[in-house]
């Protein structure tokens, strides 16, 4: 492997990293303690070109390599988990499926849309009683008279409710075998369809600015043509889209362990005790040494899995990894900044308060930190 970024790759760190710096963070705080989506944050994302990063140019993408897409994430979040959330969902849980798995039609319909900031898709899968275990799907869809008839509940998703959330590819039950096996399939759901409810839920510990909804439906019918992929193969393309997504979710980890890092460098070299900056003790000065050292390899092992996916090889052993080792190193470095910080903390004042709440979904959110186990353990050979 090449470790040097390509003069592009480059680039976009740069030009993220400005974008968030100067349009982000000085709303960040305040957003977070109102939880309030920014629809305005959204379209600049939009403009920057960050979402569809991955398409091709023809249905409105930047036909750019993955790595490029990670590296954005991974700068978003290195500011606000909240905006580098709602660029990660609408990428690979939103557009993913979309690009992978439609139709020429449905593509050309959605996904030119979906690339401008001016309306985001979400992924319904979670259920109530359906989390790590994707299969565990209450949710119906019968096919009646040329239109999918769809009835359950949908929880935790994310992109799912603002202003400019325009619906959501939905995996559902259209057949129980004898034997109690169940068929799913994805489908389709538009926004205004009769009988699909949209609810925004509030209370949130972390992401709050962040768009975390509750989809409802109700005898909701779309059209027969709203099926995305083939009859029966809703969960196959579920859980490859997760194996991109885990890649964004490594990606806001490690954005994240960075963020923090710089904070508690800082502010070691600023706050002074017994004489002297406190990252002049050598108990800091370890852990600040310890916590670049897992960023730096948290950052080869992520980056690497991306190589894997643009050259075509397979890279689901190392997504699940990269999901793991990142999101464990996000809340290892933002503990120990925290208590770099000390009292200071701990108040809504400095950010770092913020980073380690926000660090800790990412140990939960598209596959716990105990399903990756268990996927790298099917992969090793257990």
């Amino acid at each position: 492997m090449n470790y040097e970024l390509t003069e592009v790759q480059q680039m976009i760190r740069e030009t993220v990293r400005d974008f968030a710096e100067r349009e982000i963070k000085p709303v960040a705080q305040d957003l977070d303690e109102r939880a309030e989506f920014s629809v305005e944050n959204t379209r600049k994302m939009g403009e920057l070109g960050l979402f569809g990063m991955y398409l091709p140019e023809k249905y409105g993408g930047q036909d750019m390599d993955t790595l490029s897409y990670i590296i954005a994430v991974e700068e978003l979040a290195r500011v606000d988990g909240s905006h580098a959330a709602t660029l990660a969902a609408h990428n690979s849980l939103g557009i993913g499926p979309l690009y992978y798995y439609g139709t020429e039609e449905q593509k050309l319909k959605y996904l030119p849309m979906l690339c401008t900031g001016e309306a985001l898709w979400a992924f319904g899968l979670t259920e109530p009683e359906a989390g790590s275990d994707s299969r565990g799907t209450k949710t119906t869809a019968i096919l009646e008279d040329g239109n999918w008839v769809i009835n359950g509940s949908k929880i935790f998703i994310t992109n799912g409710a603002s202003s400019v959330a325009m619906g959501a590819t939905v995996q559902a039950v259209t057949k129980v075998y004898p034997d109690g096996q169940k068929e799913y399939t994805c489908i389709l759901v538009d926004r205004d369809t009769p009988g699909f409810k949209q609810v925004q839920m509030h209370g949130k510990m972390m992401w709050r600015a962040s768009d975390t909804a509750e989809l409802y439906f109700d005898d909701c019918r779309v059209p027969e043509s709203n099926l995305l992929g083939k009859i029966g193969e809703g969960s196959k393309m579920m859980l490859s889209t997760l194996d991109n997504g885990r890649l964004s979710i490594a990606a806001m980890g490690l954005g994240l362990a960075q963020g923090a890092f710089e904070m508690a460098l800082a502010y070691a070299n600023e706050r002074k005790q017994f004489g002297k900056p406190i990252s002049k003790f050598q108990i800091n000065a370890f852990k600040l040494a310890d916590m670049a050292t897992k960023i730096e390899l948290a950052r080869n092992l992520l980056y690497k899995a991306c190589w894997l996916k643009d050259n075509h090889k397979p890279f689901a052993k190392e997504a699940a990894m990269s999901k793991l080792y990142c999101s464990e190193i996000a809340r290892e470095v933002a503990d120990e900044a925290v208590q770099i910080h000390g009292g200071y903390g701990l108040m809504k004042d400095y950010p770092i308060e913020r980073f380690y709440r926000d660090q800790r979904l990412l140990q939960i959110g598209e596959g716990t930190s105990e399903i990756q186990r268990l996927v790298i353990s099917r992969y090793i050979g257990c």
